[in-house]
């Protein structure tokens, strides 16, 4: 994500004009800091071309060799504390999006913000990970380092929801990697854990225009990697993978084959381009194969972005048989002006075989075939329905998104920094009655209605 320059360098300022790294100076706000060392540096750039221009009879405006020389004194000093205290190349982010929903057979209406689906502490119908209770109402914090030889470091938090809370009960850390060049920029060693490469759409709220995320994000792939691989950009090119555990921070008593993941990426350009991604785990009664394609096309006003998915999974049908999918989203979004921009997505998933069921799944704790009656997989619950069939779903979701202000310049490349307001009405179905009722029936369908404010800096 992209951030905002930080400022220690200004605080060194400060320090060198008598006040101090404690105090008023801490007291200062960022922006009066940057102020600062911008000004402190437009003096130095004038004094200089003063300097240089021919010598005439002393005046009122002539340059004081004195001052200029103590100005860039302090420029030169602030700029040497900042490396020493290790704030050279750092960048901090962060996000936060309260959301309210509206869910048809959740029968709720509220507010949506840094609930649980890590299964800590369950208070309510939003403690588990649903369509309806994916990665929104979040609140994020991002550190990055970069030193001058190129290596990185990221750390990204997000209590509740974040890619890891789920499976590893309770954790905040959505990310924390490194990135190591080993023959250049090019080509890299990456280790840590890792958010999933896989889709079209971004886990943050700034970085797409819905709320809520289609359906192969939420129940087709991976949430996050522990492990290491390599990274390799050529040209258009960027390839990475990663040999680890996957969607398992350590792995259980038994367990001994790891898991592999990989995406290739090619820039068509800078308004298109296409991706390739998939995961394998290799344990005989846990072994899944994942599989995807995804692109984009950004130019002007108009955005098109597309996945085609497909997978299998040992023992996560409905009859505990092999689960098997293919799925396929798209998205289509226009700027009316602006700052105001429409869009639709559309989202199928065919999933009949042995009763249903995909990677993301959660079914009802029942005995025989089980339907996840959130979510709508599995068998459906009408009288003469065949248990072992499952219903294939679809999603059709339309929203608006408008920017109230953003916190960048134009050209500075923090594209996703500002203040927006979205609304969203999402309708779900399916072709056989999976989704549970307040009553106690089953329905073939779910209506949700959402909207959400995010400041991303």
């Amino acid at each position: 994500m992209k951030s905002l320059q930080k400022t220690p360098l200004a605080l060194a300022v400060l320090a060198l004009t008598g006040m101090g790294l404690h105090g008023s100076a801490l007291a200062q706000s960022n922006a009066e800091l940057l102020n600062e060392l911008q000004n402190l540096k437009a003096r130095v750039q004038q004094l200089e071309t003063q300097l240089k221009a021919p010598q005439a009879p002393a005046s009122a405006g002539a340059v004081d060799p004195d001052e200029f020389n103590r100005i860039r004194t302090k420029v030169e000093a602030q700029e040497d504390a900042a490396e020493s205290m290790g704030f050279k190349g750092l960048r901090i982010s962060g996000m936060i999006d309260p959301t309210f929903v509206y869910s048809q057979r959740q029968n709720t209406a509220g507010f949506v913000f840094l609930n649980n689906f890590d299964g800590a502490e369950k208070s309510g119908p939003g403690d588990s990970f649903a369509f309806d209770n994916s990665y929104f109402g979040q609140a994020m914090l991002d550190f990055q380092k970069e030193t001058e030889s190129g290596q990185k470091w990221r750390l990204t938090l997000a209590p509740h929801k974040s890619a890891s809370s789920g499976t590893n009960v309770g954790s905040i850390v959505h990310e924390a990697s490194v990135s190591i060049p080993v023959d250049g920029a090019s080509t890299r060693v990456i280790a840590g854990q890792l958010p999933d490469w896989s889709g079209y759409e971004y886990i943050w709220s700034n970085q797409q225009p819905l709320i809520s995320h289609n359906l192969l994000f939420d129940f087709t792939i991976p949430s996050f990697y522990s492990g290491a691989g390599m990274e390799f950009i050529r040209g258009k090119w960027d390839t990475k993978f990663l040999v680890g555990n996957i969607n398992e921070a350590r792995r259980a008593s038994g367990q001994k084959k790891p898991g592999v993941t990989y995406r290739t990426d090619y820039a068509n350009s800078e308004f298109s381009g296409f991706g390739f991604a998939g995961t394998n785990t290799f344990e005989t009664d846990q072994k899944v194969n994942l599989f995807e394609v995804d692109g984009y096309y950004t130019r002007g006003d108009l955005t098109m972005q597309g996945q085609i998915g497909t997978g299998t999974a040992e023992g996560l049908a409905s009859n505990g048989g092999k689960a098997s999918w293919s799925g396929v989203s798209g998205l289509l979004g226009y700027k009316l002006t602006n700052r105001l921009q429409l869009t639709g997505r559309a989202d199928y998933i065919a999933n009949s075989t042995n009763g249903g069921g995909v990677y993301g799944t959660a079914f009802d704790a029942i005995d025989g075939p089980t339907t996840d009656s959130r979510n709508g997989f599995g068998p459906s619950q009408a009288v003469d329905a065949d248990p072992n069939k499952g219903v294939n779903r679809y999603a059709l979701t339309v929203g608006l998104n408008y920017l109230i202000s953003a916190n960048h310049t134009p050209g500075s490349g923090l594209w996703n920094t500002g203040t927006w307001f979205k609304t969203e009405l999402r309708y779900d179905t399916a072709d056989g009655k999976v989704f549970l009722a307040p009553d106690g029936s089953y329905k073939k369908d779910n209506l949700m209605f959402s909207t959400s404010l995010v400041f991303a800096f």
